[in-house]
């Protein structure tokens, strides 16, 4: 007997090492597709497919980023499992809206730090802002990656944005609040751990520790 087209679908994105994000994401998108025709994928054309998309960039308001999310899903499953030579779904093109980043003064991260009353979510901010990382590559830090040699003093940062290794300078500030952290705390696999010691603290939570902060009333 064959392999499902869920399973073959699951098998390549494990084969070509795609995230557990991206798995979970695209696996939904295509179970929301078949449930929405009440059919399976590969009986479903590239007009329905389109007019899919269209339904949720125009009817259910989601948004272009959303939106994009399930067409890569798609196209990935159409293409690599189905093997169409050509997808011919796609969305309009994504309304470009410049805007300056908001930075934070000086003063600005202070008051955050300072308002940040868990010891973990302090010490993860302060390793974002002296650093330079983003949520996505300070959740996944491990004891490894810190080189606190003082001809390294630096931190390794793995599958970083497009899935790149970069190195970024470690501060002997930074490095004592790390130790300081690590003495109270002796954390193991992952530098900041969830609830589950052997998972690292999710996104959401630590960007959910950056907006509980700053929301707090000075």
């Amino acid at each position: 007997m064959g392999k499902t087209l869920r399973t073959q679908f699951m098998d390549h994105m494990i084969l070509h090492r795609f995230s557990p994000w991206t798995i979970k994401n695209y696996m939904a998108t295509m179970k929301r597709l078949a449930k929405f025709y009440n059919k399976s994928p590969d009986l479903i054309t590239n007009e329905q497919i389109q007019d899919y998309l269209l339904y949720l960039l125009e009817e259910r308001k989601l948004s272009w980023g959303t939106c994009n999310v399930h067409l890569s899903g798609m196209s990935c499953f159409y293409k690599k499992v189905l093997k169409w030579d050509e997808a011919k779904f796609k969305l309009p093109p994504r309304q470009r809206i410049k805007k300056l980043p908001n930075i934070l003064s000086v003063e600005e991260v202070k008051r955050l730090f300072e308002c940040t009353t868990n010891i973990k979510h302090r010490v993860l901010l302060k390793t974002v802002y002296s650093a330079g990382l983003r949520i996505s590559e300070v959740v996944r830090l491990k004891p490894i990656h810190i080189e606190s040699d003082p001809s390294r003093m630096m931190i390794r940062i793995e599958q970083g944005k497009g899935k790149k290794d970069r190195y970024t300078v470690l501060s002997k500030y930074l490095l004592d609040e790390l130790r300081d952290y690590w003495r109270k705390y002796k954390p193991s696999k992952w530098i900041f751990p969830g609830y589950n010691k052997e998972k690292h603290i999710g996104y959401t939570a630590a960007r959910g520790a950056f907006i509980k902060a700053k929301k707090k009333p000075v």
